[in-house]
């Protein structure tokens, strides 16, 4: 299959690189979330007249001028989300199932991505435009609470669910948030394998509750699935796509979906050494094409383009990249269970962050860097 006169292997490379260029805005944190916690499809457009959200298309820079972002020098503040879409489901509300944070100091000579669980007991601000009247439950309602259009019941809004999810995020963590992007597109497995796998250090045994070994699906049973399963050992692995979407997707493993945040950050890490070995950030044009690609699978929320975000941030070294786990604990037990809540470890971190003591407080800290 070609794309124009794209190769396909070109075609994904690229497809990569905007997937990188948007979430992290570094060629970094897209890809990790897209269908990390099933095999969802897009969900389409935003709503039409969002004042929110808008298609990730950007036009080419001219070739004359100061370059792409020569204005964006920092602090920022990038929310990136990944959304269950299940669109087969007519009326399903969307769910943010991975939300990321990338914090950019000002200079932008490096940058910090956590995450925050999508079990989250969080402070939820009212919200009149989906009669939503605000409350204190997990930071994934704040999606579906918000995507709720009053007299179209059965088409959910993810730009409007966006919007609460944003206010949600700056009022629990204190950072302004200066863009962001909702990741819907599906193709991951075919990225990787365009890039010919990607190197990952597996830090625990994972048993894959999704996968055969030869990549099949298993068989669906009562309470869960059956037969033969996929099974990642601990050590230096090359993954291929299935594999690297599926490691990156299983919660049922000791740590539970603390695990699976750090399991998606290493593989961040891993594929953003691997496009950022290509230079690709910053050839604009090639940015554009991936774009225009990606049509209204990638939705892009913020002031300045896509394209300039990239090309600023392209610079970042890759061992600036600092991936930070904030550890926490459930809040009730059994059938009494209503969420997560981070230690104070990890709150305190988000403190530090933005008092600009993040080196600091991580080398008194060092267990929440996540390595390998």
């Amino acid at each position: 299959m070609i794309l124009g006169s794209m190769a396909p292997r070109r075609r994904w490379l690229l497809l990569g690189l905007t997937a990188l260029a948007a979430v992290a805005l570094i060629a970094a944190a897209t890809v990790v979330i897209t269908r990390l916690t099933g095999d969802s499809k897009p969900s389409g457009a935003p709503a039409t007249g969002s004042p929110t959200l808008s298609p990730a298309g950007t036009p080419t820079p001219s070739p004359s001028g100061p370059p792409p972002g020569a204005g964006i020098t920092g602090p920022l503040n990038l929310l990136l989300v990944g959304v269950d879409t299940r669109v087969s489901v007519p009326g399903w509300e969307p769910h943010a199932d991975a939300v990321l944070v990338l914090h950019v100091p000002q200079g932008l000579g490096q940058a910090y991505l956590f995450s925050l669980p999508r079990d989250l007991l969080v402070d939820i601000p009212a919200f009149p435009k989906a009669d939503y009247r605000g409350g204190k439950t997990k930071l994934t309602h704040a999606m579906s609470f918000g995507s709720r259009v009053p007299d179209k019941p059965k088409q959910p809004s993810t730009a409007q669910g966006y919007e609460l999810l944003r206010s949600t995020v700056s009022g629990y963590t204190g950072l302004r948030i200066d863009a962001g992007a909702v990741l819907t597109f599906n193709g991951f497995d075919r990225l990787v394998d365009a890039l010919g796998g990607v190197d990952i250090y597996v830090d625990q045994r994972v048993e894959s509750r999704h996968r055969q070994p030869n990549g099949k699906y298993r068989q669906t049973a009562p309470g869960g699935y059956t037969g033969p399963q996929q099974v990642y050992e601990k050590g230096n692995q090359h993954l291929n796509g299935w594999q690297a979407l599926d490691y990156a997707r299983q919660r049922y493993i000791t740590g539970g979906d603390y695990a699976r945040q750090r399991h998606q950050q290493q593989l961040v890490r891993a594929l953003t050494r691997k496009i950022l070995d290509e230079g690709l950030a910053r050839q604009p044009e090639r940015v554009d094409q991936v774009v225009a690609a990606l049509g209204d699978t990638l939705v892009y929320a913020g002031g300045p383009r896509i394209v300039d975000f990239a090309y600023a941030l392209g610079g970042v070294p890759a061992n600036r990249f600092t991936l930070v786990g904030l550890p926490g604990s459930g809040v009730g037990k059994g059938s009494a269970y209503r969420g997560e809540q981070l230690t104070s470890v990890g709150r305190k971190f988000i403190g530090e962050l933005r008092a600009g003591r993040a080196d600091a407080y991580l080398a008194a800290n060092p267990s929440l860097v996540v390595k390998n």
